[in-house]
């Protein structure tokens, strides 16, 4: 029988598991009171600290000013027996061999404060020390301050620290108590206030909770405050934004699409359907030539869809970057076509996809050979300005913007029969925008100019 796993890092992961899964306000709330009490704490024992020397340094100065008092009128010789002090100071004065000559009132004539091992390390290290007051009946603790008079005599103040002692003990009672009380003030503060903070964020998270595939156009709430969960916020809606118009474009390309699809499909089915229900007297050559110049057209409208969805794929950026020799690009493609002359053709290099380019050139020609009266002309320059230029009907100057949009045909000598799918300048358009240039329909007085430009490589 197999007893149980024993996953040690499973458990030592335990805790900060479980710390990852509380909620954001619960963490910051957790984080801040944490700092708040090492702060606290470290506060408290700084100002423990402080308070002390800042007490005893109070207690040395006075007690120096009274040893100086008596060591003065020591060397004068004008002391009188018992010392008189108003501030409960504890005074002996030694003479050379050691004894005591003058006291305070009931302090000890016999027994000094301090040996005379003490009193010379006192004098030499020039601060005061500490020392117990009980054998001399002085409860608690005494401080003492040493001073050299002359003729040998040595002046010994003190004074008990009792004071200071009761000071920092009710000074750490009120920080032990007070400090506590103000941490969960301080945690119940941060908690309202955080959570007022994430307020705007719940909102968002409502907000989106309530977007869904009927109620796209909606957007999320944007908070007054000029903060960061504003800028998120205004993020998120353009970025809404973005997605509702490439839903509404790509609900616009398959409903242009399937349109456009069922003109040549009607068109196969009724000539077979005809062919099949009299074939005695069909033409089969004629039905065989009129199905495939359907399928051919078929053909077409799948390549150019399948173009647009890769650029739409990639999201405007070409396929490759590589040098491309765009003259021998426009050479090679118009080799294809007896009714287009290339005028200028000057050596450009550009960074791109060759067969892009290709396309887009071929898309151009196509279009200018089909509207054509009598010439189409294809001019590079230099510059990476390509032009097709044709002698055609052209394209009224309101609609040289429109003709852009995908499955967009004019009336007047562009029909469905004559012309395409009207997806062949979008996809130029889209192309050339992918390789960083620009493209634009000019009057050629008669007929219609492209103006196609392209960054030339470095």
């Amino acid at each position: 029988m197999r007893g149980p796993t024993w996953r040690p890092a499973a458990v030592a992961d335990a805790p900060h598991i479980w710390w990852r899964r509380r909620s954001l306000r619960f963490r910051l709330t957790v984080v801040a009171g944490a700092v708040l009490a090492a702060a606290l704490a470290l506060s408290g024992v700084v100002l423990l600290n402080v308070l002390d020397r800042t007490l005893v340094d109070t207690v040395d100065d006075a007690l120096r000013s009274q040893a100086q008092t008596v060591r003065v009128h020591a060397d004068a010789g004008t002391l009188t027996s018992p010392i008189t002090t108003h501030d409960g100071t504890v005074v002996q004065v030694l003479d050379a061999s050691g004894r005591i000559t003058h006291v305070t009132y009931g302090t000890d004539r016999l027994v000094p404060l301090l040996d005379a091992r003490a009193r010379a390390w006192a004098l030499r290290g020039g601060h005061a020390v500490y020392l117990d007051g009980r054998p001399y009946a002085i409860p608690g603790t005494l401080r003492a301050v040493v001073l050299s008079a002359d003729r040998g005599q040595t002046v010994v103040a003190a004074r008990s620290v009792g004071e200071i002692r009761q000071s920092l003990a009710a000074a750490r009672k009120v920080l032990l108590v007070g400090t506590p009380l103000l941490l969960v003030l301080l945690a119940v503060a941060s908690w309202l206030v955080i959570g007022r903070t994430l307020r705007p964020i719940a909102a968002l998270r409502k907000g989106a909770a309530e977007i869904t595939h009927t109620a796209r156009s909606r957007r999320l709430p944007v908070p007054e405050a000029r903060d960061e969960v504003h800028s998120l916020a205004v993020t998120l809606n353009d970025m809404l934004a973005r997605l509702e118009e490439a839903e509404q474009r790509q609900r616009a390309l398959v409903s242009d699409a399937a349109h456009e699809l069922r003109s040549p499909l009607a068109s196969i089915r009724l000539q077979l359907e005809v062919a099949l229900g009299h074939p005695e007297g069909q033409d089969w050559r004629e039905t065989a030539e009129g199905v495939l110049e359907d399928a051919m057209r078929l053909s077409r409208l799948a390549e150019d869809l399948l173009a647009l969805a890769r650029l739409d794929e990639r999201g405007g950026v070409p396929a490759r970057r590589e040098p491309v020799d765009l003259d021998a690009v426009v050479r090679q493609t118009l080799d294809r076509y007896a009714e287009a002359r290339l005028t200028a053709c000057a050596p450009v290099v550009v960074r791109g996809d060759a067969l892009d380019l290709s396309r887009v050139l071929t898309n151009l020609v196509d279009n200018a050979v089909r509207h054509t009266t009598s010439k189409v002309e294809v001019a590079l320059t230099a510059d990476g300005v390509l032009t097709v230029t044709d002698d055609g009907p052209g394209i009224p100057e309101q609609d040289r913007e429109r003709v852009f949009n995908r499955f967009t045909r004019l009336d007047s000598g562009r029909s469905r029969d004559e012309g395409g799918a009207g997806l062949g300048l979008a996809i130029v358009r889209e192309t050339v925008r992918a390789h960083g240039g620009g493209v634009h329909l000019e009057d050629a007085s008669p007929g219609l100019r492209v103006v196609v430009r392209l960054p030339v490589a470095g």
